[in-house]
């Protein structure tokens, strides 16, 4: 079903299979291999067996990873437990833990049939202005089941370290902030000051559940009627604060009356989209948690985006990455963008 000018990146076609019909009951090679784009640079591909049945393979990108990066065995772990949950998630079907199969591990779920979103053309084809209230009530239900559960009673409870999650973030990206002013030669001294508001007024955080870590309607499948199919892409879910998980699902929320960039569409800014005061209304009565502090986490996301993304600029103005096709100005925008918005929603709080 393949040939070797077209065949599959990572995989041996060969190898696979034979794993696939030795461990997966449920499918008979040989496959169509068919490439899924989206997933990050994670390889990832259909699979449409003999019988028509059809799956997704997915390993990691070829070369040298970062340690930690493009974790395959957390997806597999997540995706399995949370399978008997309301969480929606692809079936679990198998992992493979063997590199010498194809050079590194891998796992096989089902296909989900569904659509992420990425920007309005998107929403504009796949979401009838009808459905659009129903989508974020999905959307944000999924996230306050995904809340709900018990990493412990799932397997989970090693997931990740249970305290601080904010804290150790804030040091992380701080850390990377003050690492990349040289090469970016940008600073701003919001940056420093909100790092010090943040660590002075760190809340509780309770107990820890599991956050997805990136959790917006990119990562997300929708169905024809609107309604979460399916959660994606689990390489960064940990255990952590699930206040701050949600702030960064309403933070990739953009809604009509929002200060947009110019050209900017992102997928939920158009006639029928709730706002983002609807889902966390509707978050708060589904979970029951008190969210007058909730502006904290937000303004903490922003500023963690600041930091990502100026040590994104740093490694372009350094040269370590291409800047064919890259606007650098729109990038010191949105750091500066991201800044701001972290002080709006701050200054709700002092």
């Amino acid at each position: 079903m393949t040939n070797p000018e077209t065949s599959p990146e990572g995989y041996d076609v060969a190898r696979v299979e034979k794993w696939v019909a030795e461990h997966i009951s449920s499918l008979t090679p040989p496959f169509k291999w068919t490439r899924l784009e989206g997933g990050h640079s994670n390889l990832t591909y259909q699979l449409d067996d003999s019988n028509g049945r059809q799956a997704v393979i997915r390993r990691p990108p070829q070369g040298v990873l970062l340690p930690k990066a493009h974790d395959m065995s957390r997806e597999w772990a997540l995706i399995s437990a949370l399978g008997p949950t309301p969480v929606p998630v692809p079936e679990a079907f198998g992992f493979c833990e063997d590199p010498g199969i194809t050079g590194a591990w891998f796992y096989v779920m089902g296909m989900v049939h569904g659509h992420p979103l990425y920007n309005g053309d998107d929403s504009r084809q796949w979401v009838a202005e009808e459905n659009r209230g129903v989508l974020g009530e999905s959307f944000i239900d999924v996230l306050a089941d995904l809340h709900a559960q018990d990493p412990d009673e799932l397997g989970l409870g090693d997931l990740g370290k249970r305290d601080s999650y904010i804290g150790r973030q804030l040091k992380t990206w701080y850390r990377s902030w003050t690492s990349s002013v040289e090469a970016a030669q940008l600073d701003d001294p919001r940056a420093h000051e909100l790092q010090k508001y943040f660590l002075d007024h760190l809340p509780d955080q309770g107990p820890a559940r599991i956050v997805h870590g990136d959790y917006g309607c990119h990562n997300c499948l929708f169905g024809p009627d609107g309604r979460v199919a399916a959660v994606v892409d689990w390489e960064i879910s940990t255990l952590g604060d699930q206040l701050a998980d949600l702030a960064y699902a309403l933070n990739q929320w953009s809604q009509a009356d929002d200060d947009l960039p110019e050209n900017a569409d992102p997928p939920t800014a158009m006639p029928g989209f709730l706002k983002r005061s609807d889902l966390s209304e509707r978050y708060a009565a589904r979970t029951g948690r008190d969210l007058s502090q909730l502006n904290y986490y937000v303004g903490f996301n922003r500023w963690k985006s600041a930091a990502i993304v100026h040590g994104v600029y740093a490694r372009y103005m350094e040269g370590k990455k291409s800047t064919e096709g890259i606007e650098l100005d729109e990038l010191r925008t949105r750091i500066t963008l991201s800044l701001d918005r972290a002080e709006e929603a701050i200054s709700t709080l002092r």
